[in-house]
C-alpha cells in the first residue's frame, strides 16, 4: 500500500501518524514493541537499501523501518521512497498467515475425512486375518469365556418301559464345563488361507453346577447299538449274540454318574470295537458322549482369510485336507463352506440373509437365517437363528434329503448322524424335541420345549462379523431297533431315545474386544463425522475470518483521518492509563521520527506525504 502525503494534511499530522503506529497496534490496539530495524541505523542512514515495488516503483531508493506489537506479534514495515516522496506501510502478520495455513488445511482435512471411507478400509484391514492384525490376536485365543453346558435325561421308570409304557424322562442338569480353547499349528498359505487345529481343555465349574457324580438311569448306547444292527445280520448271527449277552449279563439300562457318561466309563463291546473294528470306524477305548473334546483335536482345518474378499471370510476351505465332508456322499450334505464360530461374512458387504456354521459334533454345516436387529451391550447386532426346517422333513425341505438312510422315514425335526458316530444310530433334534414333529414329543414324559431355552442363535455384529453372543443347541437321541432274537433287549421296543443335550457358546465378550467393537462400529462413525464437518467448518471460518479483517484494515485504511480515529479509540478503550503515560511523546516530531536518516525535503510543506494504511499478507 502506498501512503501519499495529501496537501491538505500537515506534516505535523503525518509524524503525529506515524508516532501513533509506532506505539499504537491497528489490529490489536496494544502497545508496539520498541523500533526493530533488520539492518541499523547506521547503515540505512549511509547506503539506503533497495527494494522491488510492483511495477510503477521498480528501480527505486527506500528506506526500511519496522516496528512489531507485543501482544499480536504483527510487523508493520515502512517503506519511504526517497525520490517520489511516497511512503508504503505495509502489515506483516505471522499469525494471520499461520491461521490462513491451518484453515486451509483443517478444510481439506475435514473434506478428506468425510469423503473417503478410511475408517472402512481401517477396519477391513485390521478384520482380515494375517499375522498380528486384531483380528488375528482375538483368533488365535479368544479368551472368552465359552461354556458347554450338559442336561441327561435320567430315566425314571427302566422296568415300566420294557413292559410297555412311556419312558418317563427327567432332566438333570447343568453339568457346565469351562472351554479354554486355542488355535495351534497355525500356517499360513499363498491362496489366503490359514490352517490350524483346535486345542481344547474342558474343564467342571462346580458353582454352576450340580453334583457331577449324580446318577443317572441311562440307555445302554453300546449295547442297543449292537442289537439293532442284529436284525441285518440274520438269525443265527443274532442268537449267538444274544446268547454271549446273556452270558456277560448285558441290560438294555445302566447305572452311572454324569461324569462318567460325558467323559468315559469302561465298557466291554466298546473295548472289542475299538481292538477289531477297521481304522477308519474304530471308536475310543472307553465309553462317553463328550470323550475326544479334550487336548489338541486331530481336525485340520483351513479357512480363508478374507485377503481375497470378504463374501466368504471365516468360511472353511477345507477338512483335513478334503473341500468336502466325507460321511456323506451328495452335496449340499457335505458341503464345508461355513464358519466355526469365529468370524462370519459381514452382512454390511454381503447383504446375505443367511449364513452356515460347521460343528464337528452335528456332523454337518447348519444354516442360520437372518431376523431382524437386535441390541447387544449397546452394540448393533443382527440376530441370526436355526430355521424350523434344518433337521429332517425331507419332504419340505428337500436339501436334506442326502441325509436320509434307506432304513430312515424322515420326520421332521430329526437329523441322521451315525456315520460321525462310529456307525452308532444317533440322531439329532433341538432339545425337547422343539420345533420337531409332535409325535416325537408325545411318545415320552417329562419334555417341555421352550424357544428361550432351547432354541440355536447368534447375534452377529453385521460389519465385523463377529459374534457378540451366541447359543449352539443339540439334542442327541439314539434310534433304537427291536431285535426280538436277542433275549436281553427283546422287549425293547422301536423308539427314539432322548439321551442328553447340550448348549455350547459365548454370552458375553472380553471387555478389552468389547470396547474394540464399540469403538469401531458405534464411537467412530458417530464422532468421525461430526468431527469432519466441524474441521470443515472452522477451517472455512477462519479463512473467512482473516479475509474479513483484512478487507475491513483495507477500508478503513483508505481515510488517514478514520484510521487515526480508530487507533486512537481502541488505544483509549483499552490502554487510556497507557496512553495518558506517554502523550508528550506524540507531541513532539523530533523524538519519534520512524526513520532517522530521511532528508529534510522529504517532509517539506509543499510535498509531504500522509499514511494511508492497508493490510496485505
Amino acid at each position: 500500500m502506498i501512503l501519499r502525503r495529501e496537501k491538505s494534511v500537515k506534516s505535523a499530522q503525518f509524524n503525529a501518524m506515524r508516532s501513533l503506529l509506532r506505539y499504537i497496534c491497528g489490529l490489536c490496539s496494544k502497545r508496539v514493541a520498541s523500533q526493530q530495524q533488520h539492518l541499523p541505523t547506521q547503515q540505512l542512514e549511509k547506503q539506503p537499501q533497495t527494494k522491488k515495488l510492483p511495477n510503477h516503483y521498480e528501480n527505486t531508493n527506500i528506506w526500511v523501518d519496522i516496528v512489531t506489537c507485543e501482544s499480536c506479534e504483527t510487523s508493520f514495515v515502512l517503506y519511504t521512497n526517497v525520490e517520489t516522496k511516497l511512503v508504503e506501510v505495509k502489515i506483516w502478520s505471522l499469525d494471520r498467515l499461520a491461521v490462513i495455513i491451518i484453515g486451509i488445511v483443517t478444510l481439506i482435512l475435514g473434506i478428506l475425512l468425510s469423503t473417503i471411507p478410511w475408517l472402512d478400509y481401517f477396519i477391513l484391514k485390521n478384520l482380515r486375518l494375517w499375522n498380528d492384525t486384531l483380528s488375528f490376536h482375538y483368533w488365535q485365543r479368544p479368551g472368552v469365556v465359552r461354556l458347554t453346558k450338559v442336561y441327561i435325561y435320567n430315566v425314571t421308570n427302566p422296568d415300566g418301559f420294557l413292559q410297555g409304557e412311556k419312558p418317563r424322562l427327567t432332566e438333570v442338569g447343568p453339568f457346565v464345563y469351562r472351554e479354554d480353547m486355542q488355535k495351534v499349528n497355525i500356517n499360513f498359505y499363498d491362496n489366503q488361507t490359514v490352517s490350524y487345529q483346535h486345542k481344547k481343555i474342558l474343564q467342571f465349574v462346580p458353582e454352576l453346577s450340580i453334583d457331577k457324580n449324580t446318577p443317572i438311569v441311562t440307555p445302554n448306547i453300546p449295547l442297543l447299538t449292537l442289537t439293532s444292527l442284529s436284525p441285518k445280520l440274520g438269525y443265527l448271527l443274532s442268537k449267538t449274540i444274544s446268547v454271549v449277552l446273556t452270558a456277560a449279563k448285558f441290560k438294555p439300562f445302566i447305572n452311572v454318574t454324569a461324569d462318567q457318561l460325558v467323559f468315559g466309563y469302561d465298557d466291554a463291546l466298546v473295548s472289542l470295537a475299538h481292538r477289531f473294528y477297521p481304522k477308519h470306524m474304530r471308536p475310543m477305548e472307553r465309553m462317553g458322549l463328550l470323550l475326544g473334546r479334550n487336548g489338541t483335536l486331530t481336525e485340520v482345518s483351513t479357512i480363508k482369510t478374507g485377503l481375497q474378499g470378504m463374501e466368504e471370510f471365516g468360511y472353511i476351505d477345507r477338512l483335513n485336507g478334503l473341500d468336502h465332508l466325507p460321511h456323506w456322499h451328495k452335496p449340499p450334505c457335505n458341503r464345508i463352506a461355513a464358519s466355526e464360530g469365529s468370524f462370519f461374512p459381514p452382512r454390511d458387504i454381503t447383504k446375505a440373509d443367511t449364513v452356515y456354521v460347521y460343528d464337528k459334533d452335528l456332523c454337518r454345516v447348519i444354516p442360520l437365517q437372518y431376523q431382524r436387529g437386535v441390541k447387544k451391550d449397546g452394540i448393533g447386532a443382527d440376530l441370526y437363528i436355526l430355521p424350523e426346517n434344518s433337521y429332517g422333513d425331507s419332504s419340505n425341505n428337500p436339501e436334506n434329503e442326502c441325509f436320509d438312510s434307506s432304513d430312515y422315514e424322515p420326520i421332521k425335526g430329526l437329523q441322521n448322524i451315525s456315520p460321525c458316530q462310529y456307525g452308532a444310530p444317533v440322531y439329532i433334534s433341538n432339545p425337547h424335541f422343539y420345533q420337531a414333529n409332535e409325535s416325537l414329543l408325545h411318545s415320552v414324559e417329562g419334555l417341555k420345549p421352550n424357544k428361550d431355552e432351547h432354541e440355536t442363535y447368534f447375534k452377529i455384529q453385521s460389519k465385523l462379523g463377529v459374534p457378540l453372543e451366541g447359543k449352539v443347541r443339540i439334542q442327541l437321541n439314539l434310534k433304537v431297533t427291536r431285535a426280538k432274537d436277542v433275549y436281553p433287549v427283546k422287549d425293547f421296543r422301536d423308539f427314539i431315545f432322548p439321551v442328553m443335550w447340550l448348549e455350547e457358546g459365548i454370552s458375553e465378550l472380553t471387555p478389552a474386544i468389547r470396547r474394540w467393537i464399540y469403538l469401531a462400529t458405534v464411537f467412530a462413525p458417530i464422532i468421525i463425522p461430526v468431527a469432519s464437518y466441524l474441521m470443515i467448518f472452522g477451517g472455512a471460518l477462519a479463512i473467512v475470518f482473516v479475509f474479513v479483517r483484512a478487507y475491513q484494515n483495507f477500508v478503513f485504511a483508505r481515510d488517514p483521518t478514520l484510521e487515526i480515529l480508530e487507533m486512537g479509540r481502541r488505544s483509549l478503550r483499552r490502554g487510556s492509563s497507557f496512553i495518558a503515560q506517554h502523550q508528550h511523546k506524540f507531541m513532539h516530531r523530533e523524538s519519534y521520527t520512524l526513520l532517522k536518516t530521511v532528508p529534510g525535503d522529504l517532509l517539506d510543506d509543499k510535498e509531504d506525504a500522509i499514511p494511508i494504511m492497508t493490510n496485505s499478507s
